[in-house]
């Protein structure tokens, strides 16, 4: 089975973001330096798979309009197996508004858009 490893996302503070990701999801740092060619580079995750936070140095371009912009990243999802209301807690804690909250077979997700405007989605089977 062919499964996804890590997404990169380019954010203002990697070292900041990585700290929310790491007290609201429980992951940790794997890795940080600098980027292949400029900027620097924080991987944040677990053991299987992560999310590489960079930043390119300098002044950042336009944000494309999320949804509308071919080729664009819409939100990133996570999935948790502990109390889904634990999760929201911390996502509060961090600062941010949880919202978009939904049910659907077999659970319940919401959603959060962070410091960088990146949608995430939380979601659980729990009922």
């Amino acid at each position: 089975m062919i499964r996804l490893e890590h997404a990169n996302i380019t954010v203002n503070d990697p070292e900041a973001t990585a700290a929310w990701l790491c007290d609201v999801f429980g992951w940790k740092v794997r890795w940080q330096g600098a980027g292949m060619q400029t900027g620097r580079t924080v991987h944040v995750g677990g053991d299987d798979s992560y999310v590489a936070l960079f930043t390119y140095g300098g002044q950042n371009a336009p944000r494309a309009a999320r949804y509308r912009t071919q080729g664009s990243l819409n939100h990133l999802a996570v999935f948790t197996d502990e109390d889904i209301g634990a999760v929201e807690a911390r996502v509060e804690q961090a600062g941010f508004e949880p919202i978009n909250h939904g049910e659907y077979a077999p659970g319940r997700r919401f959603y959060f858009l962070d410091h960088d405007g990146i949608e995430w989605e939380v979601a659980s089977h729990q009922g």
